[in-house]
């Protein structure tokens, strides 16, 4: 994975590489398709902000093992998770932090830009992620439950979104929300 920081100290998250990866390498040419794979966690504003540019975001259930599969199926280059697993595989097959570091360093130089101008346009939504112990994995079917999800849906409209999943490893469910302003 990779983990950084702009020069004015803000934490920078897979979001933010996938963006400028993606930015720079359709400026090259070198982006199969127009498009970057995602997965379900990354944060709405991504794909907004990759849509204004003209790039298309597939987006994946949770885990490397799909992006990668993805990747794979349809000849995409750029991809990854939240966190800063990236897979940029036409440098290597597998995700790699040093590599992804290197590349971000050689955006830099190449565009002669610091790391927060290249997000100058990346814009980020508000997002509220939390963890709620259950019992029952499958209690996110419960039709109150749904009918919850469905009415919050109705009030972000297009300018958020809501999402409910279940853990693949314990007993909880993951909530997250967000949308345009806070």
């Amino acid at each position: 994975r990779c983990g950084c920081i702009d020069e004015k100290g803000n934490i920078l998250t897979g979001d933010h590489i996938l963006y400028i990866c993606a930015r720079y390498f359709k400026e090259y040419g070198e982006l199969p398709s127009n498009t970057i794979v995602a997965t379900v966690m990354s944060n709405f504003g991504l794909l907004r902000s990759l849509e204004k540019i003209g790039i298309t975001c597939a987006v994946t259930a949770v885990g490397d093992k799909y992006v990668y599969e993805c990747m794979a199926k349809n000849g995409y280059s750029v991809g990854g998770e939240q966190s800063g697993h990236i897979f940029l595989s036409q440098c290597a097959t597998t995700g790699d932090g040093i590599l992804t570091g290197l590349k971000l360093a050689e955006v830099m130089k190449r565009r002669k830009m610091k790391m927060s101008e290249l997000l100058a346009e990346f814009d980020e939504y508000p997002q509220a992620l939390r963890t709620l112990y259950v019992t029952d994995r499958e209690s996110r079917n419960d039709p109150d439950v749904c009918a919850l999800v469905a009415e919050t849906e109705q009030v972000l409209g297009n300018n958020g979104r809501i999402l409910l999943r279940a853990s693949g490893t314990e007993s909880v469910l993951r909530l997250i929300i967000e949308g345009d302003r806070e």
